[in-house]
C-alpha cells in the first residue's frame, strides 16, 4: 500500500484528509515543518500532501528543504492551501511541487489528484527498470568488446536524432533512443572463438555470426511492450541494405523497418569515426564520406539525408562522449 504524509497545523484538516484517503492509502501525519521533515527522511513516503500556511516553517520551506536532499527529492509533493493567488501557485511550482489541492477540500477531486500522481510515479518506476533492462541487455550484448563501452550509448543518441530529424514525434525518438543499444544482443549467442577470432572469418564462421541478428530477435521478442518490439525489430534488421543484399532476410527498400534504417546509419558511423585496437579512427569528412557514398546501396536515401542536417547534434553528442572517457581514463 502507498505511503501518503499528509502535513498540516490544523488537526481538523488532518482528520478530513485521514477519512477521505484512509481506505485505500497508509497514511502518515505531521503537525508542523520540523515534523514533516523528520517524517519524510525517516518513512520515505511516496507522497507528500503539503499545508503552505505553517506557523515558524511554512509548506514553503520545508518543500525547498526536501528538494535539496538526496534522500527526498523524488518525492512528490502536492501543496494543500487555502490561498489563490496565481503568485503564490507559481512559486510552489517553483519549488518543485507537483501540484495544488484547494481547501475546502473536495473528497472526490482528492482521490483522484492523488490517484494521478501515484500513477505518475508509477509509470517513472517502470520507465526506469526499462532502462535498467536495457543497460544490463546492452552490456551483455557488447560484454566481450574491447571499445570503452560507451559505443552503444554514442550511437542511441545518433539515432535519436537522425530520428527526429525525419520528423518522428519526440516520444517516438526517445524510444528508439532506448531500444538501439540492444541491437547487438544476439552476440551473446555467437562463441568467442568467432566473436574474437583475431583474424577474417572463414565462410562458415561468417554464416554463424550473420545469426547475431535471429538469437536477438528471439530474445527481445518475448516481451510485449513498445520498447523491447522495437528493440527485436532493430536486433532482427540492422543490417539489412536498402539495395536488398544485406542479412537475415534480404529486405530490400521501405521493407526495411525505419528503426533499424536509422540504426544503421547510426552504427556504421559511430564504428568508422572512433579508434579500436585494430583499426585507427577515420577523419570525419572520411566517415560523412563513406555515408554519403552508401546512399541508396546500404542506405536509405531520406535517412543519409536526415543524419547529415543533424550533423551538429551528432558531433556534439560525440564531442559529449569523447571527453566523458578521457576523464574516466584519468
Amino acid at each position: 500500500m502507498k505511503k501518503i504524509l499528509i502535513v498540516d497545523d490544523e488537526p481538523n484538516n488532518l482528520e478530513v484528509l485521514r477519512q477521505i484517503l484512509r481506505q485505500d492509502y497508509d497514511l502518515l501525519f505531521a503537525l508542523n515543518g520540523e515534523l514533516a521533515k523528520e517524517a519524510a527522511i525517516k518513512h520515505r513516503p511516496d507522497l507528500i500532501l503539503l499545508d503552505v500556511s505553517m506557523p515558524q516553517i511554512s509548506g514553503f520551506d520545508v518543500c525547498r528543504w526536501l528538494k535539496q536532499q538526496p534522500a527526498t527529492q523524488r518525492i512528490p509533493v502536492i501543496f494543500i492551501t487555502a490561498l489563490t493567488k496565481v503568485e503564490e501557485e507559481l512559486k510552489g511550482f517553483n519549488l518543485g511541487a507537483v501540484d495544488y489541492i484547494h481547501k475546502p477540500f473536495s473528497a472526490p477531486i482528492v482521490r483522484r489528484r492523488v490517484q494521478t500522481h501515484l500513477l505518475l510515479i508509477h509509470q517513472d518506476e517502470l520507465k526506469r527498470s526499462y532502462k535498467e533492462a536495457v543497460f544490463m541487455l546492452g552490456r551483455a550484448g557488447h560484454y566481450n568488446d574491447t571499445d570503452t563501452g560507451v559505443h552503444i550509448w554514442r550511437m542511441a543518441e545518433y539515432s535519436r536524432h537522425i530520428a527526429l530529424a525525419l520528423g518522428w514525434d519526440k516520444e517516438q525518438a526517445e524510444l528508439l533512443e532506448m531500444a538501439a543499444p540492444l541491437h547487438d544482443t544476439g552476440k551473446i549467442g555467437i562463441p568467442d572463438s568467432i566473436l574474437k577470432a583475431p583474424r577474417k572469418l572463414e565462410p562458415h564462421e561468417w554464416e554463424i555470426m550473420k545469426t547475431h541478428t535471429t538469437i536477438g530477435y528471439d530474445i527481445l521478442s518475448k516481451a510485449n511492450c513498445d520498447l523491447m518490439t522495437m528493440a527485436a525489430e532493430i536486433a532482427l534488421y540492422h543490417h539489412e541494405k536498402w539495395d536488398g543484399t544485406g542479412y537475415p532476410a534480404g529486405l530490400a527498400g521501405e521493407d526495411i523497418p525505419q528503426s533499424a534504417q536509422v540504426v544503421a546509419v547510426a552504427d556504421v558511423f559511430d564504428a568508422l569515426s572512433v579508434s579500436r585496437p585494430y583499426k585507427n579512427a577515420w577523419p570525419i569528412e572520411d566517415c560523412i564520406d563513406f555515408i554519403k557514398s552508401q546512399s541508396e546501396k546500404h542506405f536509405n536515401p531520406a535517412v543519409v539525408e536526415a543524419f547529415l542536417s543533424c550533423l551538429p547534434e551528432v558531433l556534439g553528442t560525440r564531442d559529449y562522449y569523447a571527453s566523458e572517457e578521457t576523464e574516466t581514463a584519468q
